[in-house]
């Protein structure tokens, strides 16, 4: 039985996706949306911060392309949000955190400005007012304050005045800028963005990863040499974790997957290096993540041998790995991909899919127990409702855009 052919599962992945919507609604704050405690709670110290607000517009944008009503509410409510609170009138972009005081945190950091974007493409796919207004918007901000031409990179934050800017650079941030530029690339049909999200793809992956065999280093100097002991300090850091991480490499691996197949929806053909740095870090990804200290589950980050950093079990890895195994069996047809694809959502069922109290355990330890090392409480659904829906979904347009086409559970 092939679950990624199987209708009865995608009916599956539409139930899973709404309870994760419906889990997602107690997020709502005037502010935005807030971050939620393990029992759904609203945590009124955490305020309403950028990246989960846009990544909640997201999710509703997504679901009101599904149809679920009482979705197009949200994403309205967020759009309000980024408009009001979030929004430096004087400076431009947007706060990274804000409560009912004002901004809790006013600096502007590339991370965060792409889900701006995201949420700005998904809501203009929904055809909600504001979304493309948004988009535009953040596409100029993205472009003006941190894109670099000749880098073929994004900066990593400045200050509220986008005068000091920060001297760190990071591959996350532009790992979702990549994210976000393909939902611009089909939002706008300008194919720039997609040029640019090719450049970022080509320097980390067919660069950076290939020159460390294949494990993503995360975090670089102003000049992007590598720093390869940051944070060694304090290794279980939720955005700069120390050594490399692993759910990164199978997002990596996804996402030029998504801009492999934009290219090829142009009439333009795959480079060498797409396909097999995909491969290489799906693969990587399970021998040194999976199953590698005695309990199922993927250790969170790795040393520069693949040896375990820091173990505990984040739910967002096991998400990233679904949703790669699906996209790269679209490609390859490969069996096994198919295989860990069931063995997975088995193991999210088993430990991670709360049926008491909603959403999906954040982290576990390394024997699966409760943990909260790095991730307290249950504030982000977006990796896990885009696990639902892209085994459902071409490789490209990417979500929201695809959805808005009628291409769910067409190809």
């Amino acid at each position: 039985m092939n679950w990624l052919t199987n209708a009865a599962h995608a009916r599956w992945l539409e139930n899973e996706t709404d309870a994760l919507l419906d889990f997602a609604s107690g997020a709502m704050v005037e502010e935005g949306f807030a971050y939620l405690s393990s029992e759904g709670e609203q945590i009124p110290a955490e305020g309403s911060q950028l990246w989960l607000t846009c990544r909640m517009i997201h999710c509703f944008a997504l679901g009101s392309l599904l149809g679920r009503p009482g979705s197009a509410t949200m994403v309205d409510h967020g759009l309000r949000a980024l408009s009001g609170h979030f929004r430096d009138d004087v400076n431009g972009g947007w706060y990274a955190q804000v409560g009912p005081d004002g901004p809790m945190d006013d600096t502007k950091a590339a991370y965060a400005h792409a889900f701006v974007i995201l949420a700005g493409a998904s809501a203009a796919s929904a055809g909600r007012p504001g979304g493309k207004e948004l988009l535009e918007e953040a596409l100029t901000v993205s472009l003006q304050r941190f894109w670099r031409e000749d880098e073929g990179m994004v900066v990593e934050s400045y200050d509220r005045t986008f005068t000091d800017l920060e001297d760190y650079r990071g591959v996350n941030a532009n790992m979702h800028t990549v994210e976000a530029y393909l939902a611009a690339a089909d939002v706008t049909g300008d194919d720039t963005w997609l040029e640019r999200a090719t450049r970022i793809s080509r320097r980390v992956v067919d660069d950076f990863a290939r020159n460390q065999s294949w494990r993503i280093p995360e975090h670089f100097d102003a000049n992007w040499q590598p720093l390869l002991d940051y944070n060694m300090d304090s290794p279980s850091d939720p955005f700069r974790p120390a050594g490399a991480t692993i759910g990164h490499w199978f997002e990596w691996s996804r996402l030029v997957l998504h801009v492999r197949a934009a290219w090829a929806a142009r009439g333009v053909s795959a480079e060498d290096w797409m396909l097999e740095g995909a491969q290489a870090l799906f693969d990587l990804g399970v021998t040194e993540g999976w199953d590698v200290d005695g309990a199922d589950g993927f250790v969170y980050t790795v040393d520069w041998d693949g040896k375990p950093l820091v173990r505990e079990r984040m739910h967002w890895v096991v998400t990233e790995a679904l949703a790669a195994a699906a996209a790269l069996y679209r490609v390859t047809g490969d069996a096994n991909l198919a295989a860990w694809y069931q063995l997975w959502w088995e193991y999210a069922a088993v430990h991670l899919i709360d049926t008491e109290n909603g959403s999906w355990v954040h982290e576990l330890a390394p024997d699966n127990g409760p943990s909260a090392t790095v991730w307290a409480g249950k504030p982000d659904t977006y990796h896990a409702v885009q696990a639902t829906l892209i085994p459902r979904l071409p490789l490209t347009p990417v979500l929201a855009p695809a959805l808005a086409q009628g291409l769910l559970d067409t190809h």
